[in-house]
């Protein structure tokens, strides 16, 4: 009897410790398997080469452990020409079948990761190092997860008959221990900001927001934001957030506490008609910028000085179509640009659809922004 006492104790001793081995690797809690993602709708690097996957379509975050630290000083330059078709070969696929949804730059190593749609929607991560362009498994890996709350249901649409579910996850940037996301939620005011705790640990405060759409001449709390930042201006952090038509508008970051209401201060209105896809921020001579990339205009650029001493705020329409107000910008003679990332402090990473046709991904040194 003893004996069969001991070999039970030894047998729950060795299932707690590989139950353990499950449930923790390292030091961000994360368990290696397989990942059951979706889509990739959004990319972030956080610490020490973890990757944030953002998945509208499953309403969740994941982070994975690429193992990608080895550190690198100077970034390669990168010139890929007809990226679409040379993905879409390694894919076994046309270009026409693929749609690349975003690109981000793993600060610490360079090397870009890049997330592909393809044709039978299948979601796909892709690694681009020089001319070398290769898959990254998802399979057997160290990762973790946190389903995202309150989001749309699957077949929710909006006026206009269009899906919700998909601006789920719209961005994602992570920054102080805290992994920010934008998109929609299922609550009345639907504009969400959420900010998750990393390690994940199955908590995330929400808070809903409101802006003023000079374009549109109304309060809108339902419009996602479509891409952001966040800046440090006049010593106070913000938020730095730009929706379609083109307003770009500041949230205090000390009033995006969860449950709270935040009504946003419309600092540009970049015109109407366009949706922005990017933003970066780069430093020049002692400057900070904004670099914007945009479906229907030219690439803009906002000093920070220019948001730091604008002091107004929209509340009245754009009277003329398609006109601008608000905070100056200058737009850059680059169209066409649909994703944007810092390789290092002297360089940006473009992928660009030429005049031609053609979807390049290049190189831009400071002369360019």
């Amino acid at each position: 009897m003893k004996q069969a006492y001991y070999f039970l104790a030894v047998g729950l001793f060795a299932s707690l410790l590989l139950a353990s081995a499950k449930r923790s690797s390292g030091p961000y809690g994360l368990v290696n398997g397989t990942p059951a993602i979706q889509s990739i709708s959004a990319l972030a690097f956080g610490p020490e080469g973890i990757l944030f996957i953002g998945d509208s379509k499953s309403a969740a975050v994941f982070a994975i452990d690429t193992k990608d630290k080895t550190a690198v000083a100077q970034a390669q330059a990168v010139e890929l020409k007809n990226i679409d078709q040379k993905i879409a070969a390694l894919l076994g696929t046309e270009a026409k079948n693929i749609n690349i949804q975003d690109l981000v730059v793993n600060p610490i190593s360079k090397k870009i990761y890049c997330a592909v749609q393809n044709g039978d929607g299948t979601p796909v991560l892709l690694t681009i190092e020089g001319d070398k362009i290769q898959p990254v498994s998802l399979k057997n890996i160290p990762y973790s997860t946190i389903a995202i709350s309150n989001v749309p249901a699957e077949d929710a649409k909006d006026q206009r008959g269009r899906p919700t579910r998909v601006w789920s996850v719209s961005d994602m940037h992570f920054a102080d221990g805290n992994l920010m996301v934008s998109g929609l939620s299922n609550q009345e005011f639907s504009s969400t900001f959420r900010s998750i705790p990393f390690p994940f640990a199955n908590r995330q405060e929400q808070a809903s927001l409101e802006i003023y759409h000079a374009a549109h001449g109304r309060y809108e709390t339902y419009a996602p934001i479509k891409t952001f930042t966040t800046a440090e201006l006049n010593g106070k952090k913000y938020l730095v957030a730009s929706f379609t038509c083109t307003p770009l508008v500041l949230f205090p970051m000390d009033e995006l506490k969860p449950g709270k209401h935040v009504k946003g201060r419309t600092v540009g209105e970049f015109g109407a008609g366009n949706t922005p896809l990017d933003i970066v921020t780069i430093k020049k001579g002692g400057d900070s910028y904004l670099i914007m990339a945009n479906s229907s205009r030219p690439v803009m650029r906002v000093q920070y000085k220019s948001l730091e001493t604008y002091e107004g705020s929209l509340t009245e329409p754009v009277k003329e179509s398609y006109a601008t107000a608000g905070v100056d910008f200058v737009t850059l003679p680059v169209v066409n640009v649909m994703q944007l990332d810092k390789l290092d402090d002297n360089q940006v990473v473009v992928l660009q659809r030429r005049v031609n046709g053609d979807l390049d991904l290049w190189t831009a040194g400071e002369r360019w922004y």
